[in-house]
């Protein structure tokens, strides 16, 4: 496999197959019409707080729909699914089908999700759920994961559509409801709506984000073709906890926390697959020398402590190498003079495609190293998906290198594994190859995607746009008039 992704890599980098020659396919500006009619819709779905159990998801699945309506797809071919993503959490998926007049190929499938992680208005500087546009960024919950991307691909297929484009196959477009908390939305449609979305392969704007130096000059974009999938532990102590004017030595609370000290010490070991190791070595090519040094050297050997040791300093990398458990949530004590009956944490594992829920597990188990803390799944169990990394759909890596080009200059397009999990997960398991890629921009760690004041660089947004139009646009294959 390793030997796939590198030759293709390679072949996509110096392949001049789809030298464009057409002015129709080549990266253009866009007009500002179109910049302030994709701005509105923007700022409209970040306002719509689609948020677990706020039950908004419908509002922002029929927003999006009347766009799709008005560029002229029947409402047969738009269809809002409701469904429950947790119980009591009334959610929604939006499946529309852009029909091919003469279908010459399989169709491809552009997906996204609508729902975004809480954000609490006395955390941030402004209100998360007000759209801004200040210093160059705009602001907002959802700005950066992912209501850039469900409006970006929206509108270029609204833009395409009003220019006339007649498309060689059917283009599907899945945003689910629940990317956030339980993959409800993705299951279904891998499943019980496959007769919406199957496909020959999906884009996936929630992934493969390119990169900027430390002065923004843009120096490689990546494409992602394998995910870690995600599990949170529920890590529980239980006491018979008595009055607190008469401590005894075992104490619900300080148990957690010396199990929580013992995990915040261990790090897994580095487990690479072929779409991570290929990350390192082509990445090697525009990273420092010392960080390009350690990344060859794990690339080679994944025994390497020092190099581990040197990529681990970036959170980036560090997450790239192995699994990784993080506390994220604490509770514990019933009452301010009682000794606690019991304590709990949430622990948020982000697993390596080669490992399993239950290997996790057992790791936790043994790190923790005490038999009276319960181990159990927060949510309930997740699936595993599976291990193995199918080669890159060529059209794929070939298009998007070109158009990179073309708009950014000579820099490599690297085949990554995403840290995040996201609904291309479901997909992949189901048979559909989906690849994580969107043409944005950022700094590492700048758009403060779950975290507070979310934002988005104005420019990499519209350049953004202008990608995924010419990427659907290509890998479309149709005519203009």
């Amino acid at each position: 496999m390793k030997r796939v992704i590198a030759a293709a890599l390679a072949a996509a980098v110096s392949s001049t197959a789809f030298a464009a020659t057409d002015p129709r396919t080549l990266p253009t500006k866009l007009a500002p019409a179109w910049q302030a009619k994709t701005r509105e819709l923007f700022k409209q779905v970040i306002e719509i707080p689609t948020v677990h159990n706020r039950g908004e998801v419908p509002r922002m699945a029929k927003l999006l729909a009347d766009r799709f309506r008005a560029a002229g797809i029947p409402d047969a071919d738009i269809h809002i699914m409701p469904y429950e993503a947790l119980p009591g959490d009334q959610t929604a998926a939006l499946i529309v089908r852009w029909r091919a007049p003469h279908a010459t190929k399989k169709p491809m499938l552009i997906l996204g999700h609508m729902d975004v992680v809480e954000a609490k208005r006395e955390d941030w500087k402004f209100d998360p759920f007000v759209f801004r546009e200040q210093d160059g960024y705009f602001l907002g919950r959802g700005t950066s994961d992912m209501k850039n991307g469900d409006v970006a691909t929206t509108m270029a297929a609204v833009k395409l559509m009003s220019e006339g484009f007649k498309p060689s196959r059917d283009i599907i477009f899945f945003y689910s409801g629940d990317e956030e908390t339980r993959g409800v939305g993705a299951t279904l449609g891998s499943t019980k709506w496959r007769n919406l979305t199957e496909a020959e392969f999906g884009l996936n704007a929630d992934g493969g984000c390119a990169t900027y130096d430390e002065k923004c000059r843009p120096i490689g974009c990546e494409i992602s073709i394998a995910e870690k999938t995600f599990q949170t532990y529920l890590l529980t102590t239980r006491n018979p906890g008595g009055h607190s004017s008469r401590p005894r030595p075992d104490n619900a609370i300080y148990e957690l926390a010396d199990a929580l000290a013992r995990l915040a010490r261990f790090t897994f070991p580095v487990e690479l697959n072929p779409t991570s190791r290929a990350f390192f070595e082509q990445t090697a090519k525009v990273e420092q020398p010392q960080t390009a040094a350690a990344m060859r050297a794990i690339a080679a050997n994944t025994r390497d402590s020092t190099a581990a040791a040197t990529l681990s300093r970036d959170p980036r990398y560090a997450s790239m190498l192995r699994t990784t458990c993080v506390a994220t949530r604490l509770a514990g004590g019933h009452a301010y003079n009682a000794l606690p009956q019991t304590a709990t944490a949430n622990v948020n594992c982000r697993m390596a495609p080669t490992s399993s829920v239950e290997v996790v597990r057992a790791t936790l188990a043994r790190v923790i190293a005490d038999t009276g803390i319960k181990i159990s799944f927060a949510t309930g169990q997740r699936p595993d998906f599976p291990a193995s990394v199918p080669p890159i759909e060529p059209a794929v890596l070939t298009v998007t290198t070109e158009l990179t080009k073309k708009m950014w200059g000579d820099i490599p397009v690297v085949p990554t594994m995403s840290t995040g999990a996201t609904d291309g997960h479901y997909l992949r398991a189901a048979g559909i190859p989906t690849y994580g890629v969107s043409g944005l921009f950022s700094l590492p760690g700048e758009t403060n995607a779950h975290g507070r004041d979310e934002k988005l660089r104005v420019k990499s947004f519209y350049e953004g746009l202008d990608f995924l139009d010419q990427l659907v646009r290509r890998l479309g294959s149709g005519v203009q008039p």
